[in-house]
């Protein structure tokens, strides 16, 4: 299966189904408008040390909606989380054990599904403020790294903040800053701005998820909390089964991205 000649222009039911039939793809750009979401599934006796290590992280971790123990639809995503995402990561006792297009075989009827928010959601409105989004523009999964700033940790969860990075040229960056601060149920505002050291970040060309994206003259990395911080989460809890999406291969929902938009 080939990717579509315009993602953008897919409704999301027409992503899900293109997915739920196997295609592989990073969804930065995909259904233009639609939010997209982070997707972390973990059993039912540990929800609730997840629902309150979002609440303890919100900037990281903003959440979006929860389902019942063992529901694979949810309030904001019509679709089948075990099949309609483009790609799932399966952890067993917090090892990442399988990456698959469709996790039905590990479901279990006790899971509960967190949907987090995810930066994708305002780069639309970046590059409507003229503000570039270099891993679209060269096509490739936005990078993620693990830092040296810790959560806050709750019951079982805890570890360390991931972020995403966009190189944004230096005159645009307070643009940045203003359009993004307008979405904290998605991340909202950058948590650093400049030197990667800050954040323990030896190495931009080394992300610890996603794809490397050139920095080009004049840019400045610009980093976001990022929805994978769960999964990081995740590996130190060490739950029996935990499910999250393949990062960068987010849930694309039914809600508009302007629902999320402050006035």
């Amino acid at each position: 299966m080939t990717d579509p000649a315009d993602p953008a222009a897919l409704s999301p039911g027409q992503a899900r189904e293109l997915f739920r039939g196997g295609l592989r793809v990073p969804t930065a750009g995909w259904c233009a408008g639609w939010t997209q979401a982070n997707l972390i599934a973990v059993p039912r006796d540990q929800a609730y040390d997840l629902l309150l290590f979002a609440q303890r992280n919100p900037q990281p971790c903003p959440v979006l909606d929860v389902t019942e123990p063992g529901e694979a639809s949810a309030s904001l995503f019509s679709g089948d989380l075990r099949t309609d995402l483009p790609g799932y990561v399966v952890y067993e006792d917090g090892r990442p054990v399988a990456e698959t297009t469709d996790v039905t075989a590990y479901w279990r009827d006790d899971l509960v599904c967190f949907l987090i928010g995810c930066s994708f959601t305002f780069e639309g409105a970046l590059r409507e403020a003229g503000v570039p989004v270099r891993h679209i523009e060269q096509n490739r999964n936005v990078p993620m790294y693990r830092t040296n700033r810790m959560c806050r940790p709750a019951g079982v969860f805890g570890g360390p903040l991931v972020v995403s990075m966009r190189p944004v040229p230096a005159g645009r960056v307070a643009d940045a800053v203003r359009v993004t601060s307008r979405y904290p149920a998605v991340h909202g505002a950058p948590v650093h701005i400049g030197d990667p050291r800050g954040l323990g970040i030896a190495d931009l060309g080394a992300p610890d998820f996603g794809d490397p994206v050139d920095v080009r003259a004049g840019d400045i990395p610009v980093f976001w909390a990022c929805g994978v911080t769960p999964q990081a989460a995740v590996t130190a809890a060490r739950p029996a089964l935990a499910i999250g999406h393949a990062p960068g291969h987010m849930a694309i929902t039914d809600v508009r991205d302007r629902a999320h938009a402050a006035p």
